[in-house]
């Protein structure tokens, strides 16, 4: 298999890696607030308490990735998806995405989740790879023994893991993609 790049998705009009994890939790809250009330994108359907467990999940990641000999320079990633995932256009009135090649992907920075960060270490079940975060490496392991969610659960009847989510934890790896 040829390792795939990594996609991020993202409303046209405000451009890529805007990130709540990057604002004061008052000021996530009120744009969180803001979305919910426009209703028009799939993020207005979080929950009010979204922040509050994203910050925490995001906490056990960077913990998780430190463990295995990660080097985050920031306490929060920026999120994309390892290879392409048509869903996540669905997401956007007017979806864009871009692209980064997976030779541009520092492993010292960058970890993965088999799914959303939200499922994977929230839903219960036997499955191996819940409440686990990889490595460059080990991501390209679990690949070839599961695949690729986004090829074999595309409509997200087989659970949640609807693609590989890449936590990119230093914002030099996606500036010159702003």
């Amino acid at each position: 298999m040829q390792n795939p790049n990594a996609y991020h998705y993202f409303e046209k009009r405000r451009g890529p890696f805007r990130n709540l994890s990057s604002l004061t939790v008052a000021e996530a809250e009120a744009v969180s607030q803001q979305i919910r009330q426009q209703g028009r994108i799939f993020a207005s359907q979080r929950s009010s308490d979204y922040m509050i467990i994203r910050r925490e999940l995001e906490q056990l990641a960077y913990d998780k990735f430190t463990a295995k000999g990660g080097r985050p320079l920031q306490t929060y990633p920026q999120y994309m998806t390892l290879g392409r995932c048509n869903w996540l256009e669905s997401w956007y009135v007017d979806p864009e995405y871009v692209n980064i090649p997976w030779e541009e992907l520092p492993a010292e920075v960058v970890s993965f989740t088999y799914g959303d960060l939200f499922p994977t270490m929230r839903y219960e079940d036997s499955k191996p790879y819940r409440k686990q975060v990889y490595t460059k490496d080990e991501i390209i392991e679990l690949i070839r023994i599961y695949g690729l969610p986004q090829e074999w659960n595309a409509a997200g009847e087989q659970g949640p893991e609807r693609y590989i989510e890449v936590q990119i934890w230093d914002n030099r790896v996606v500036r010159t993609y702003r």
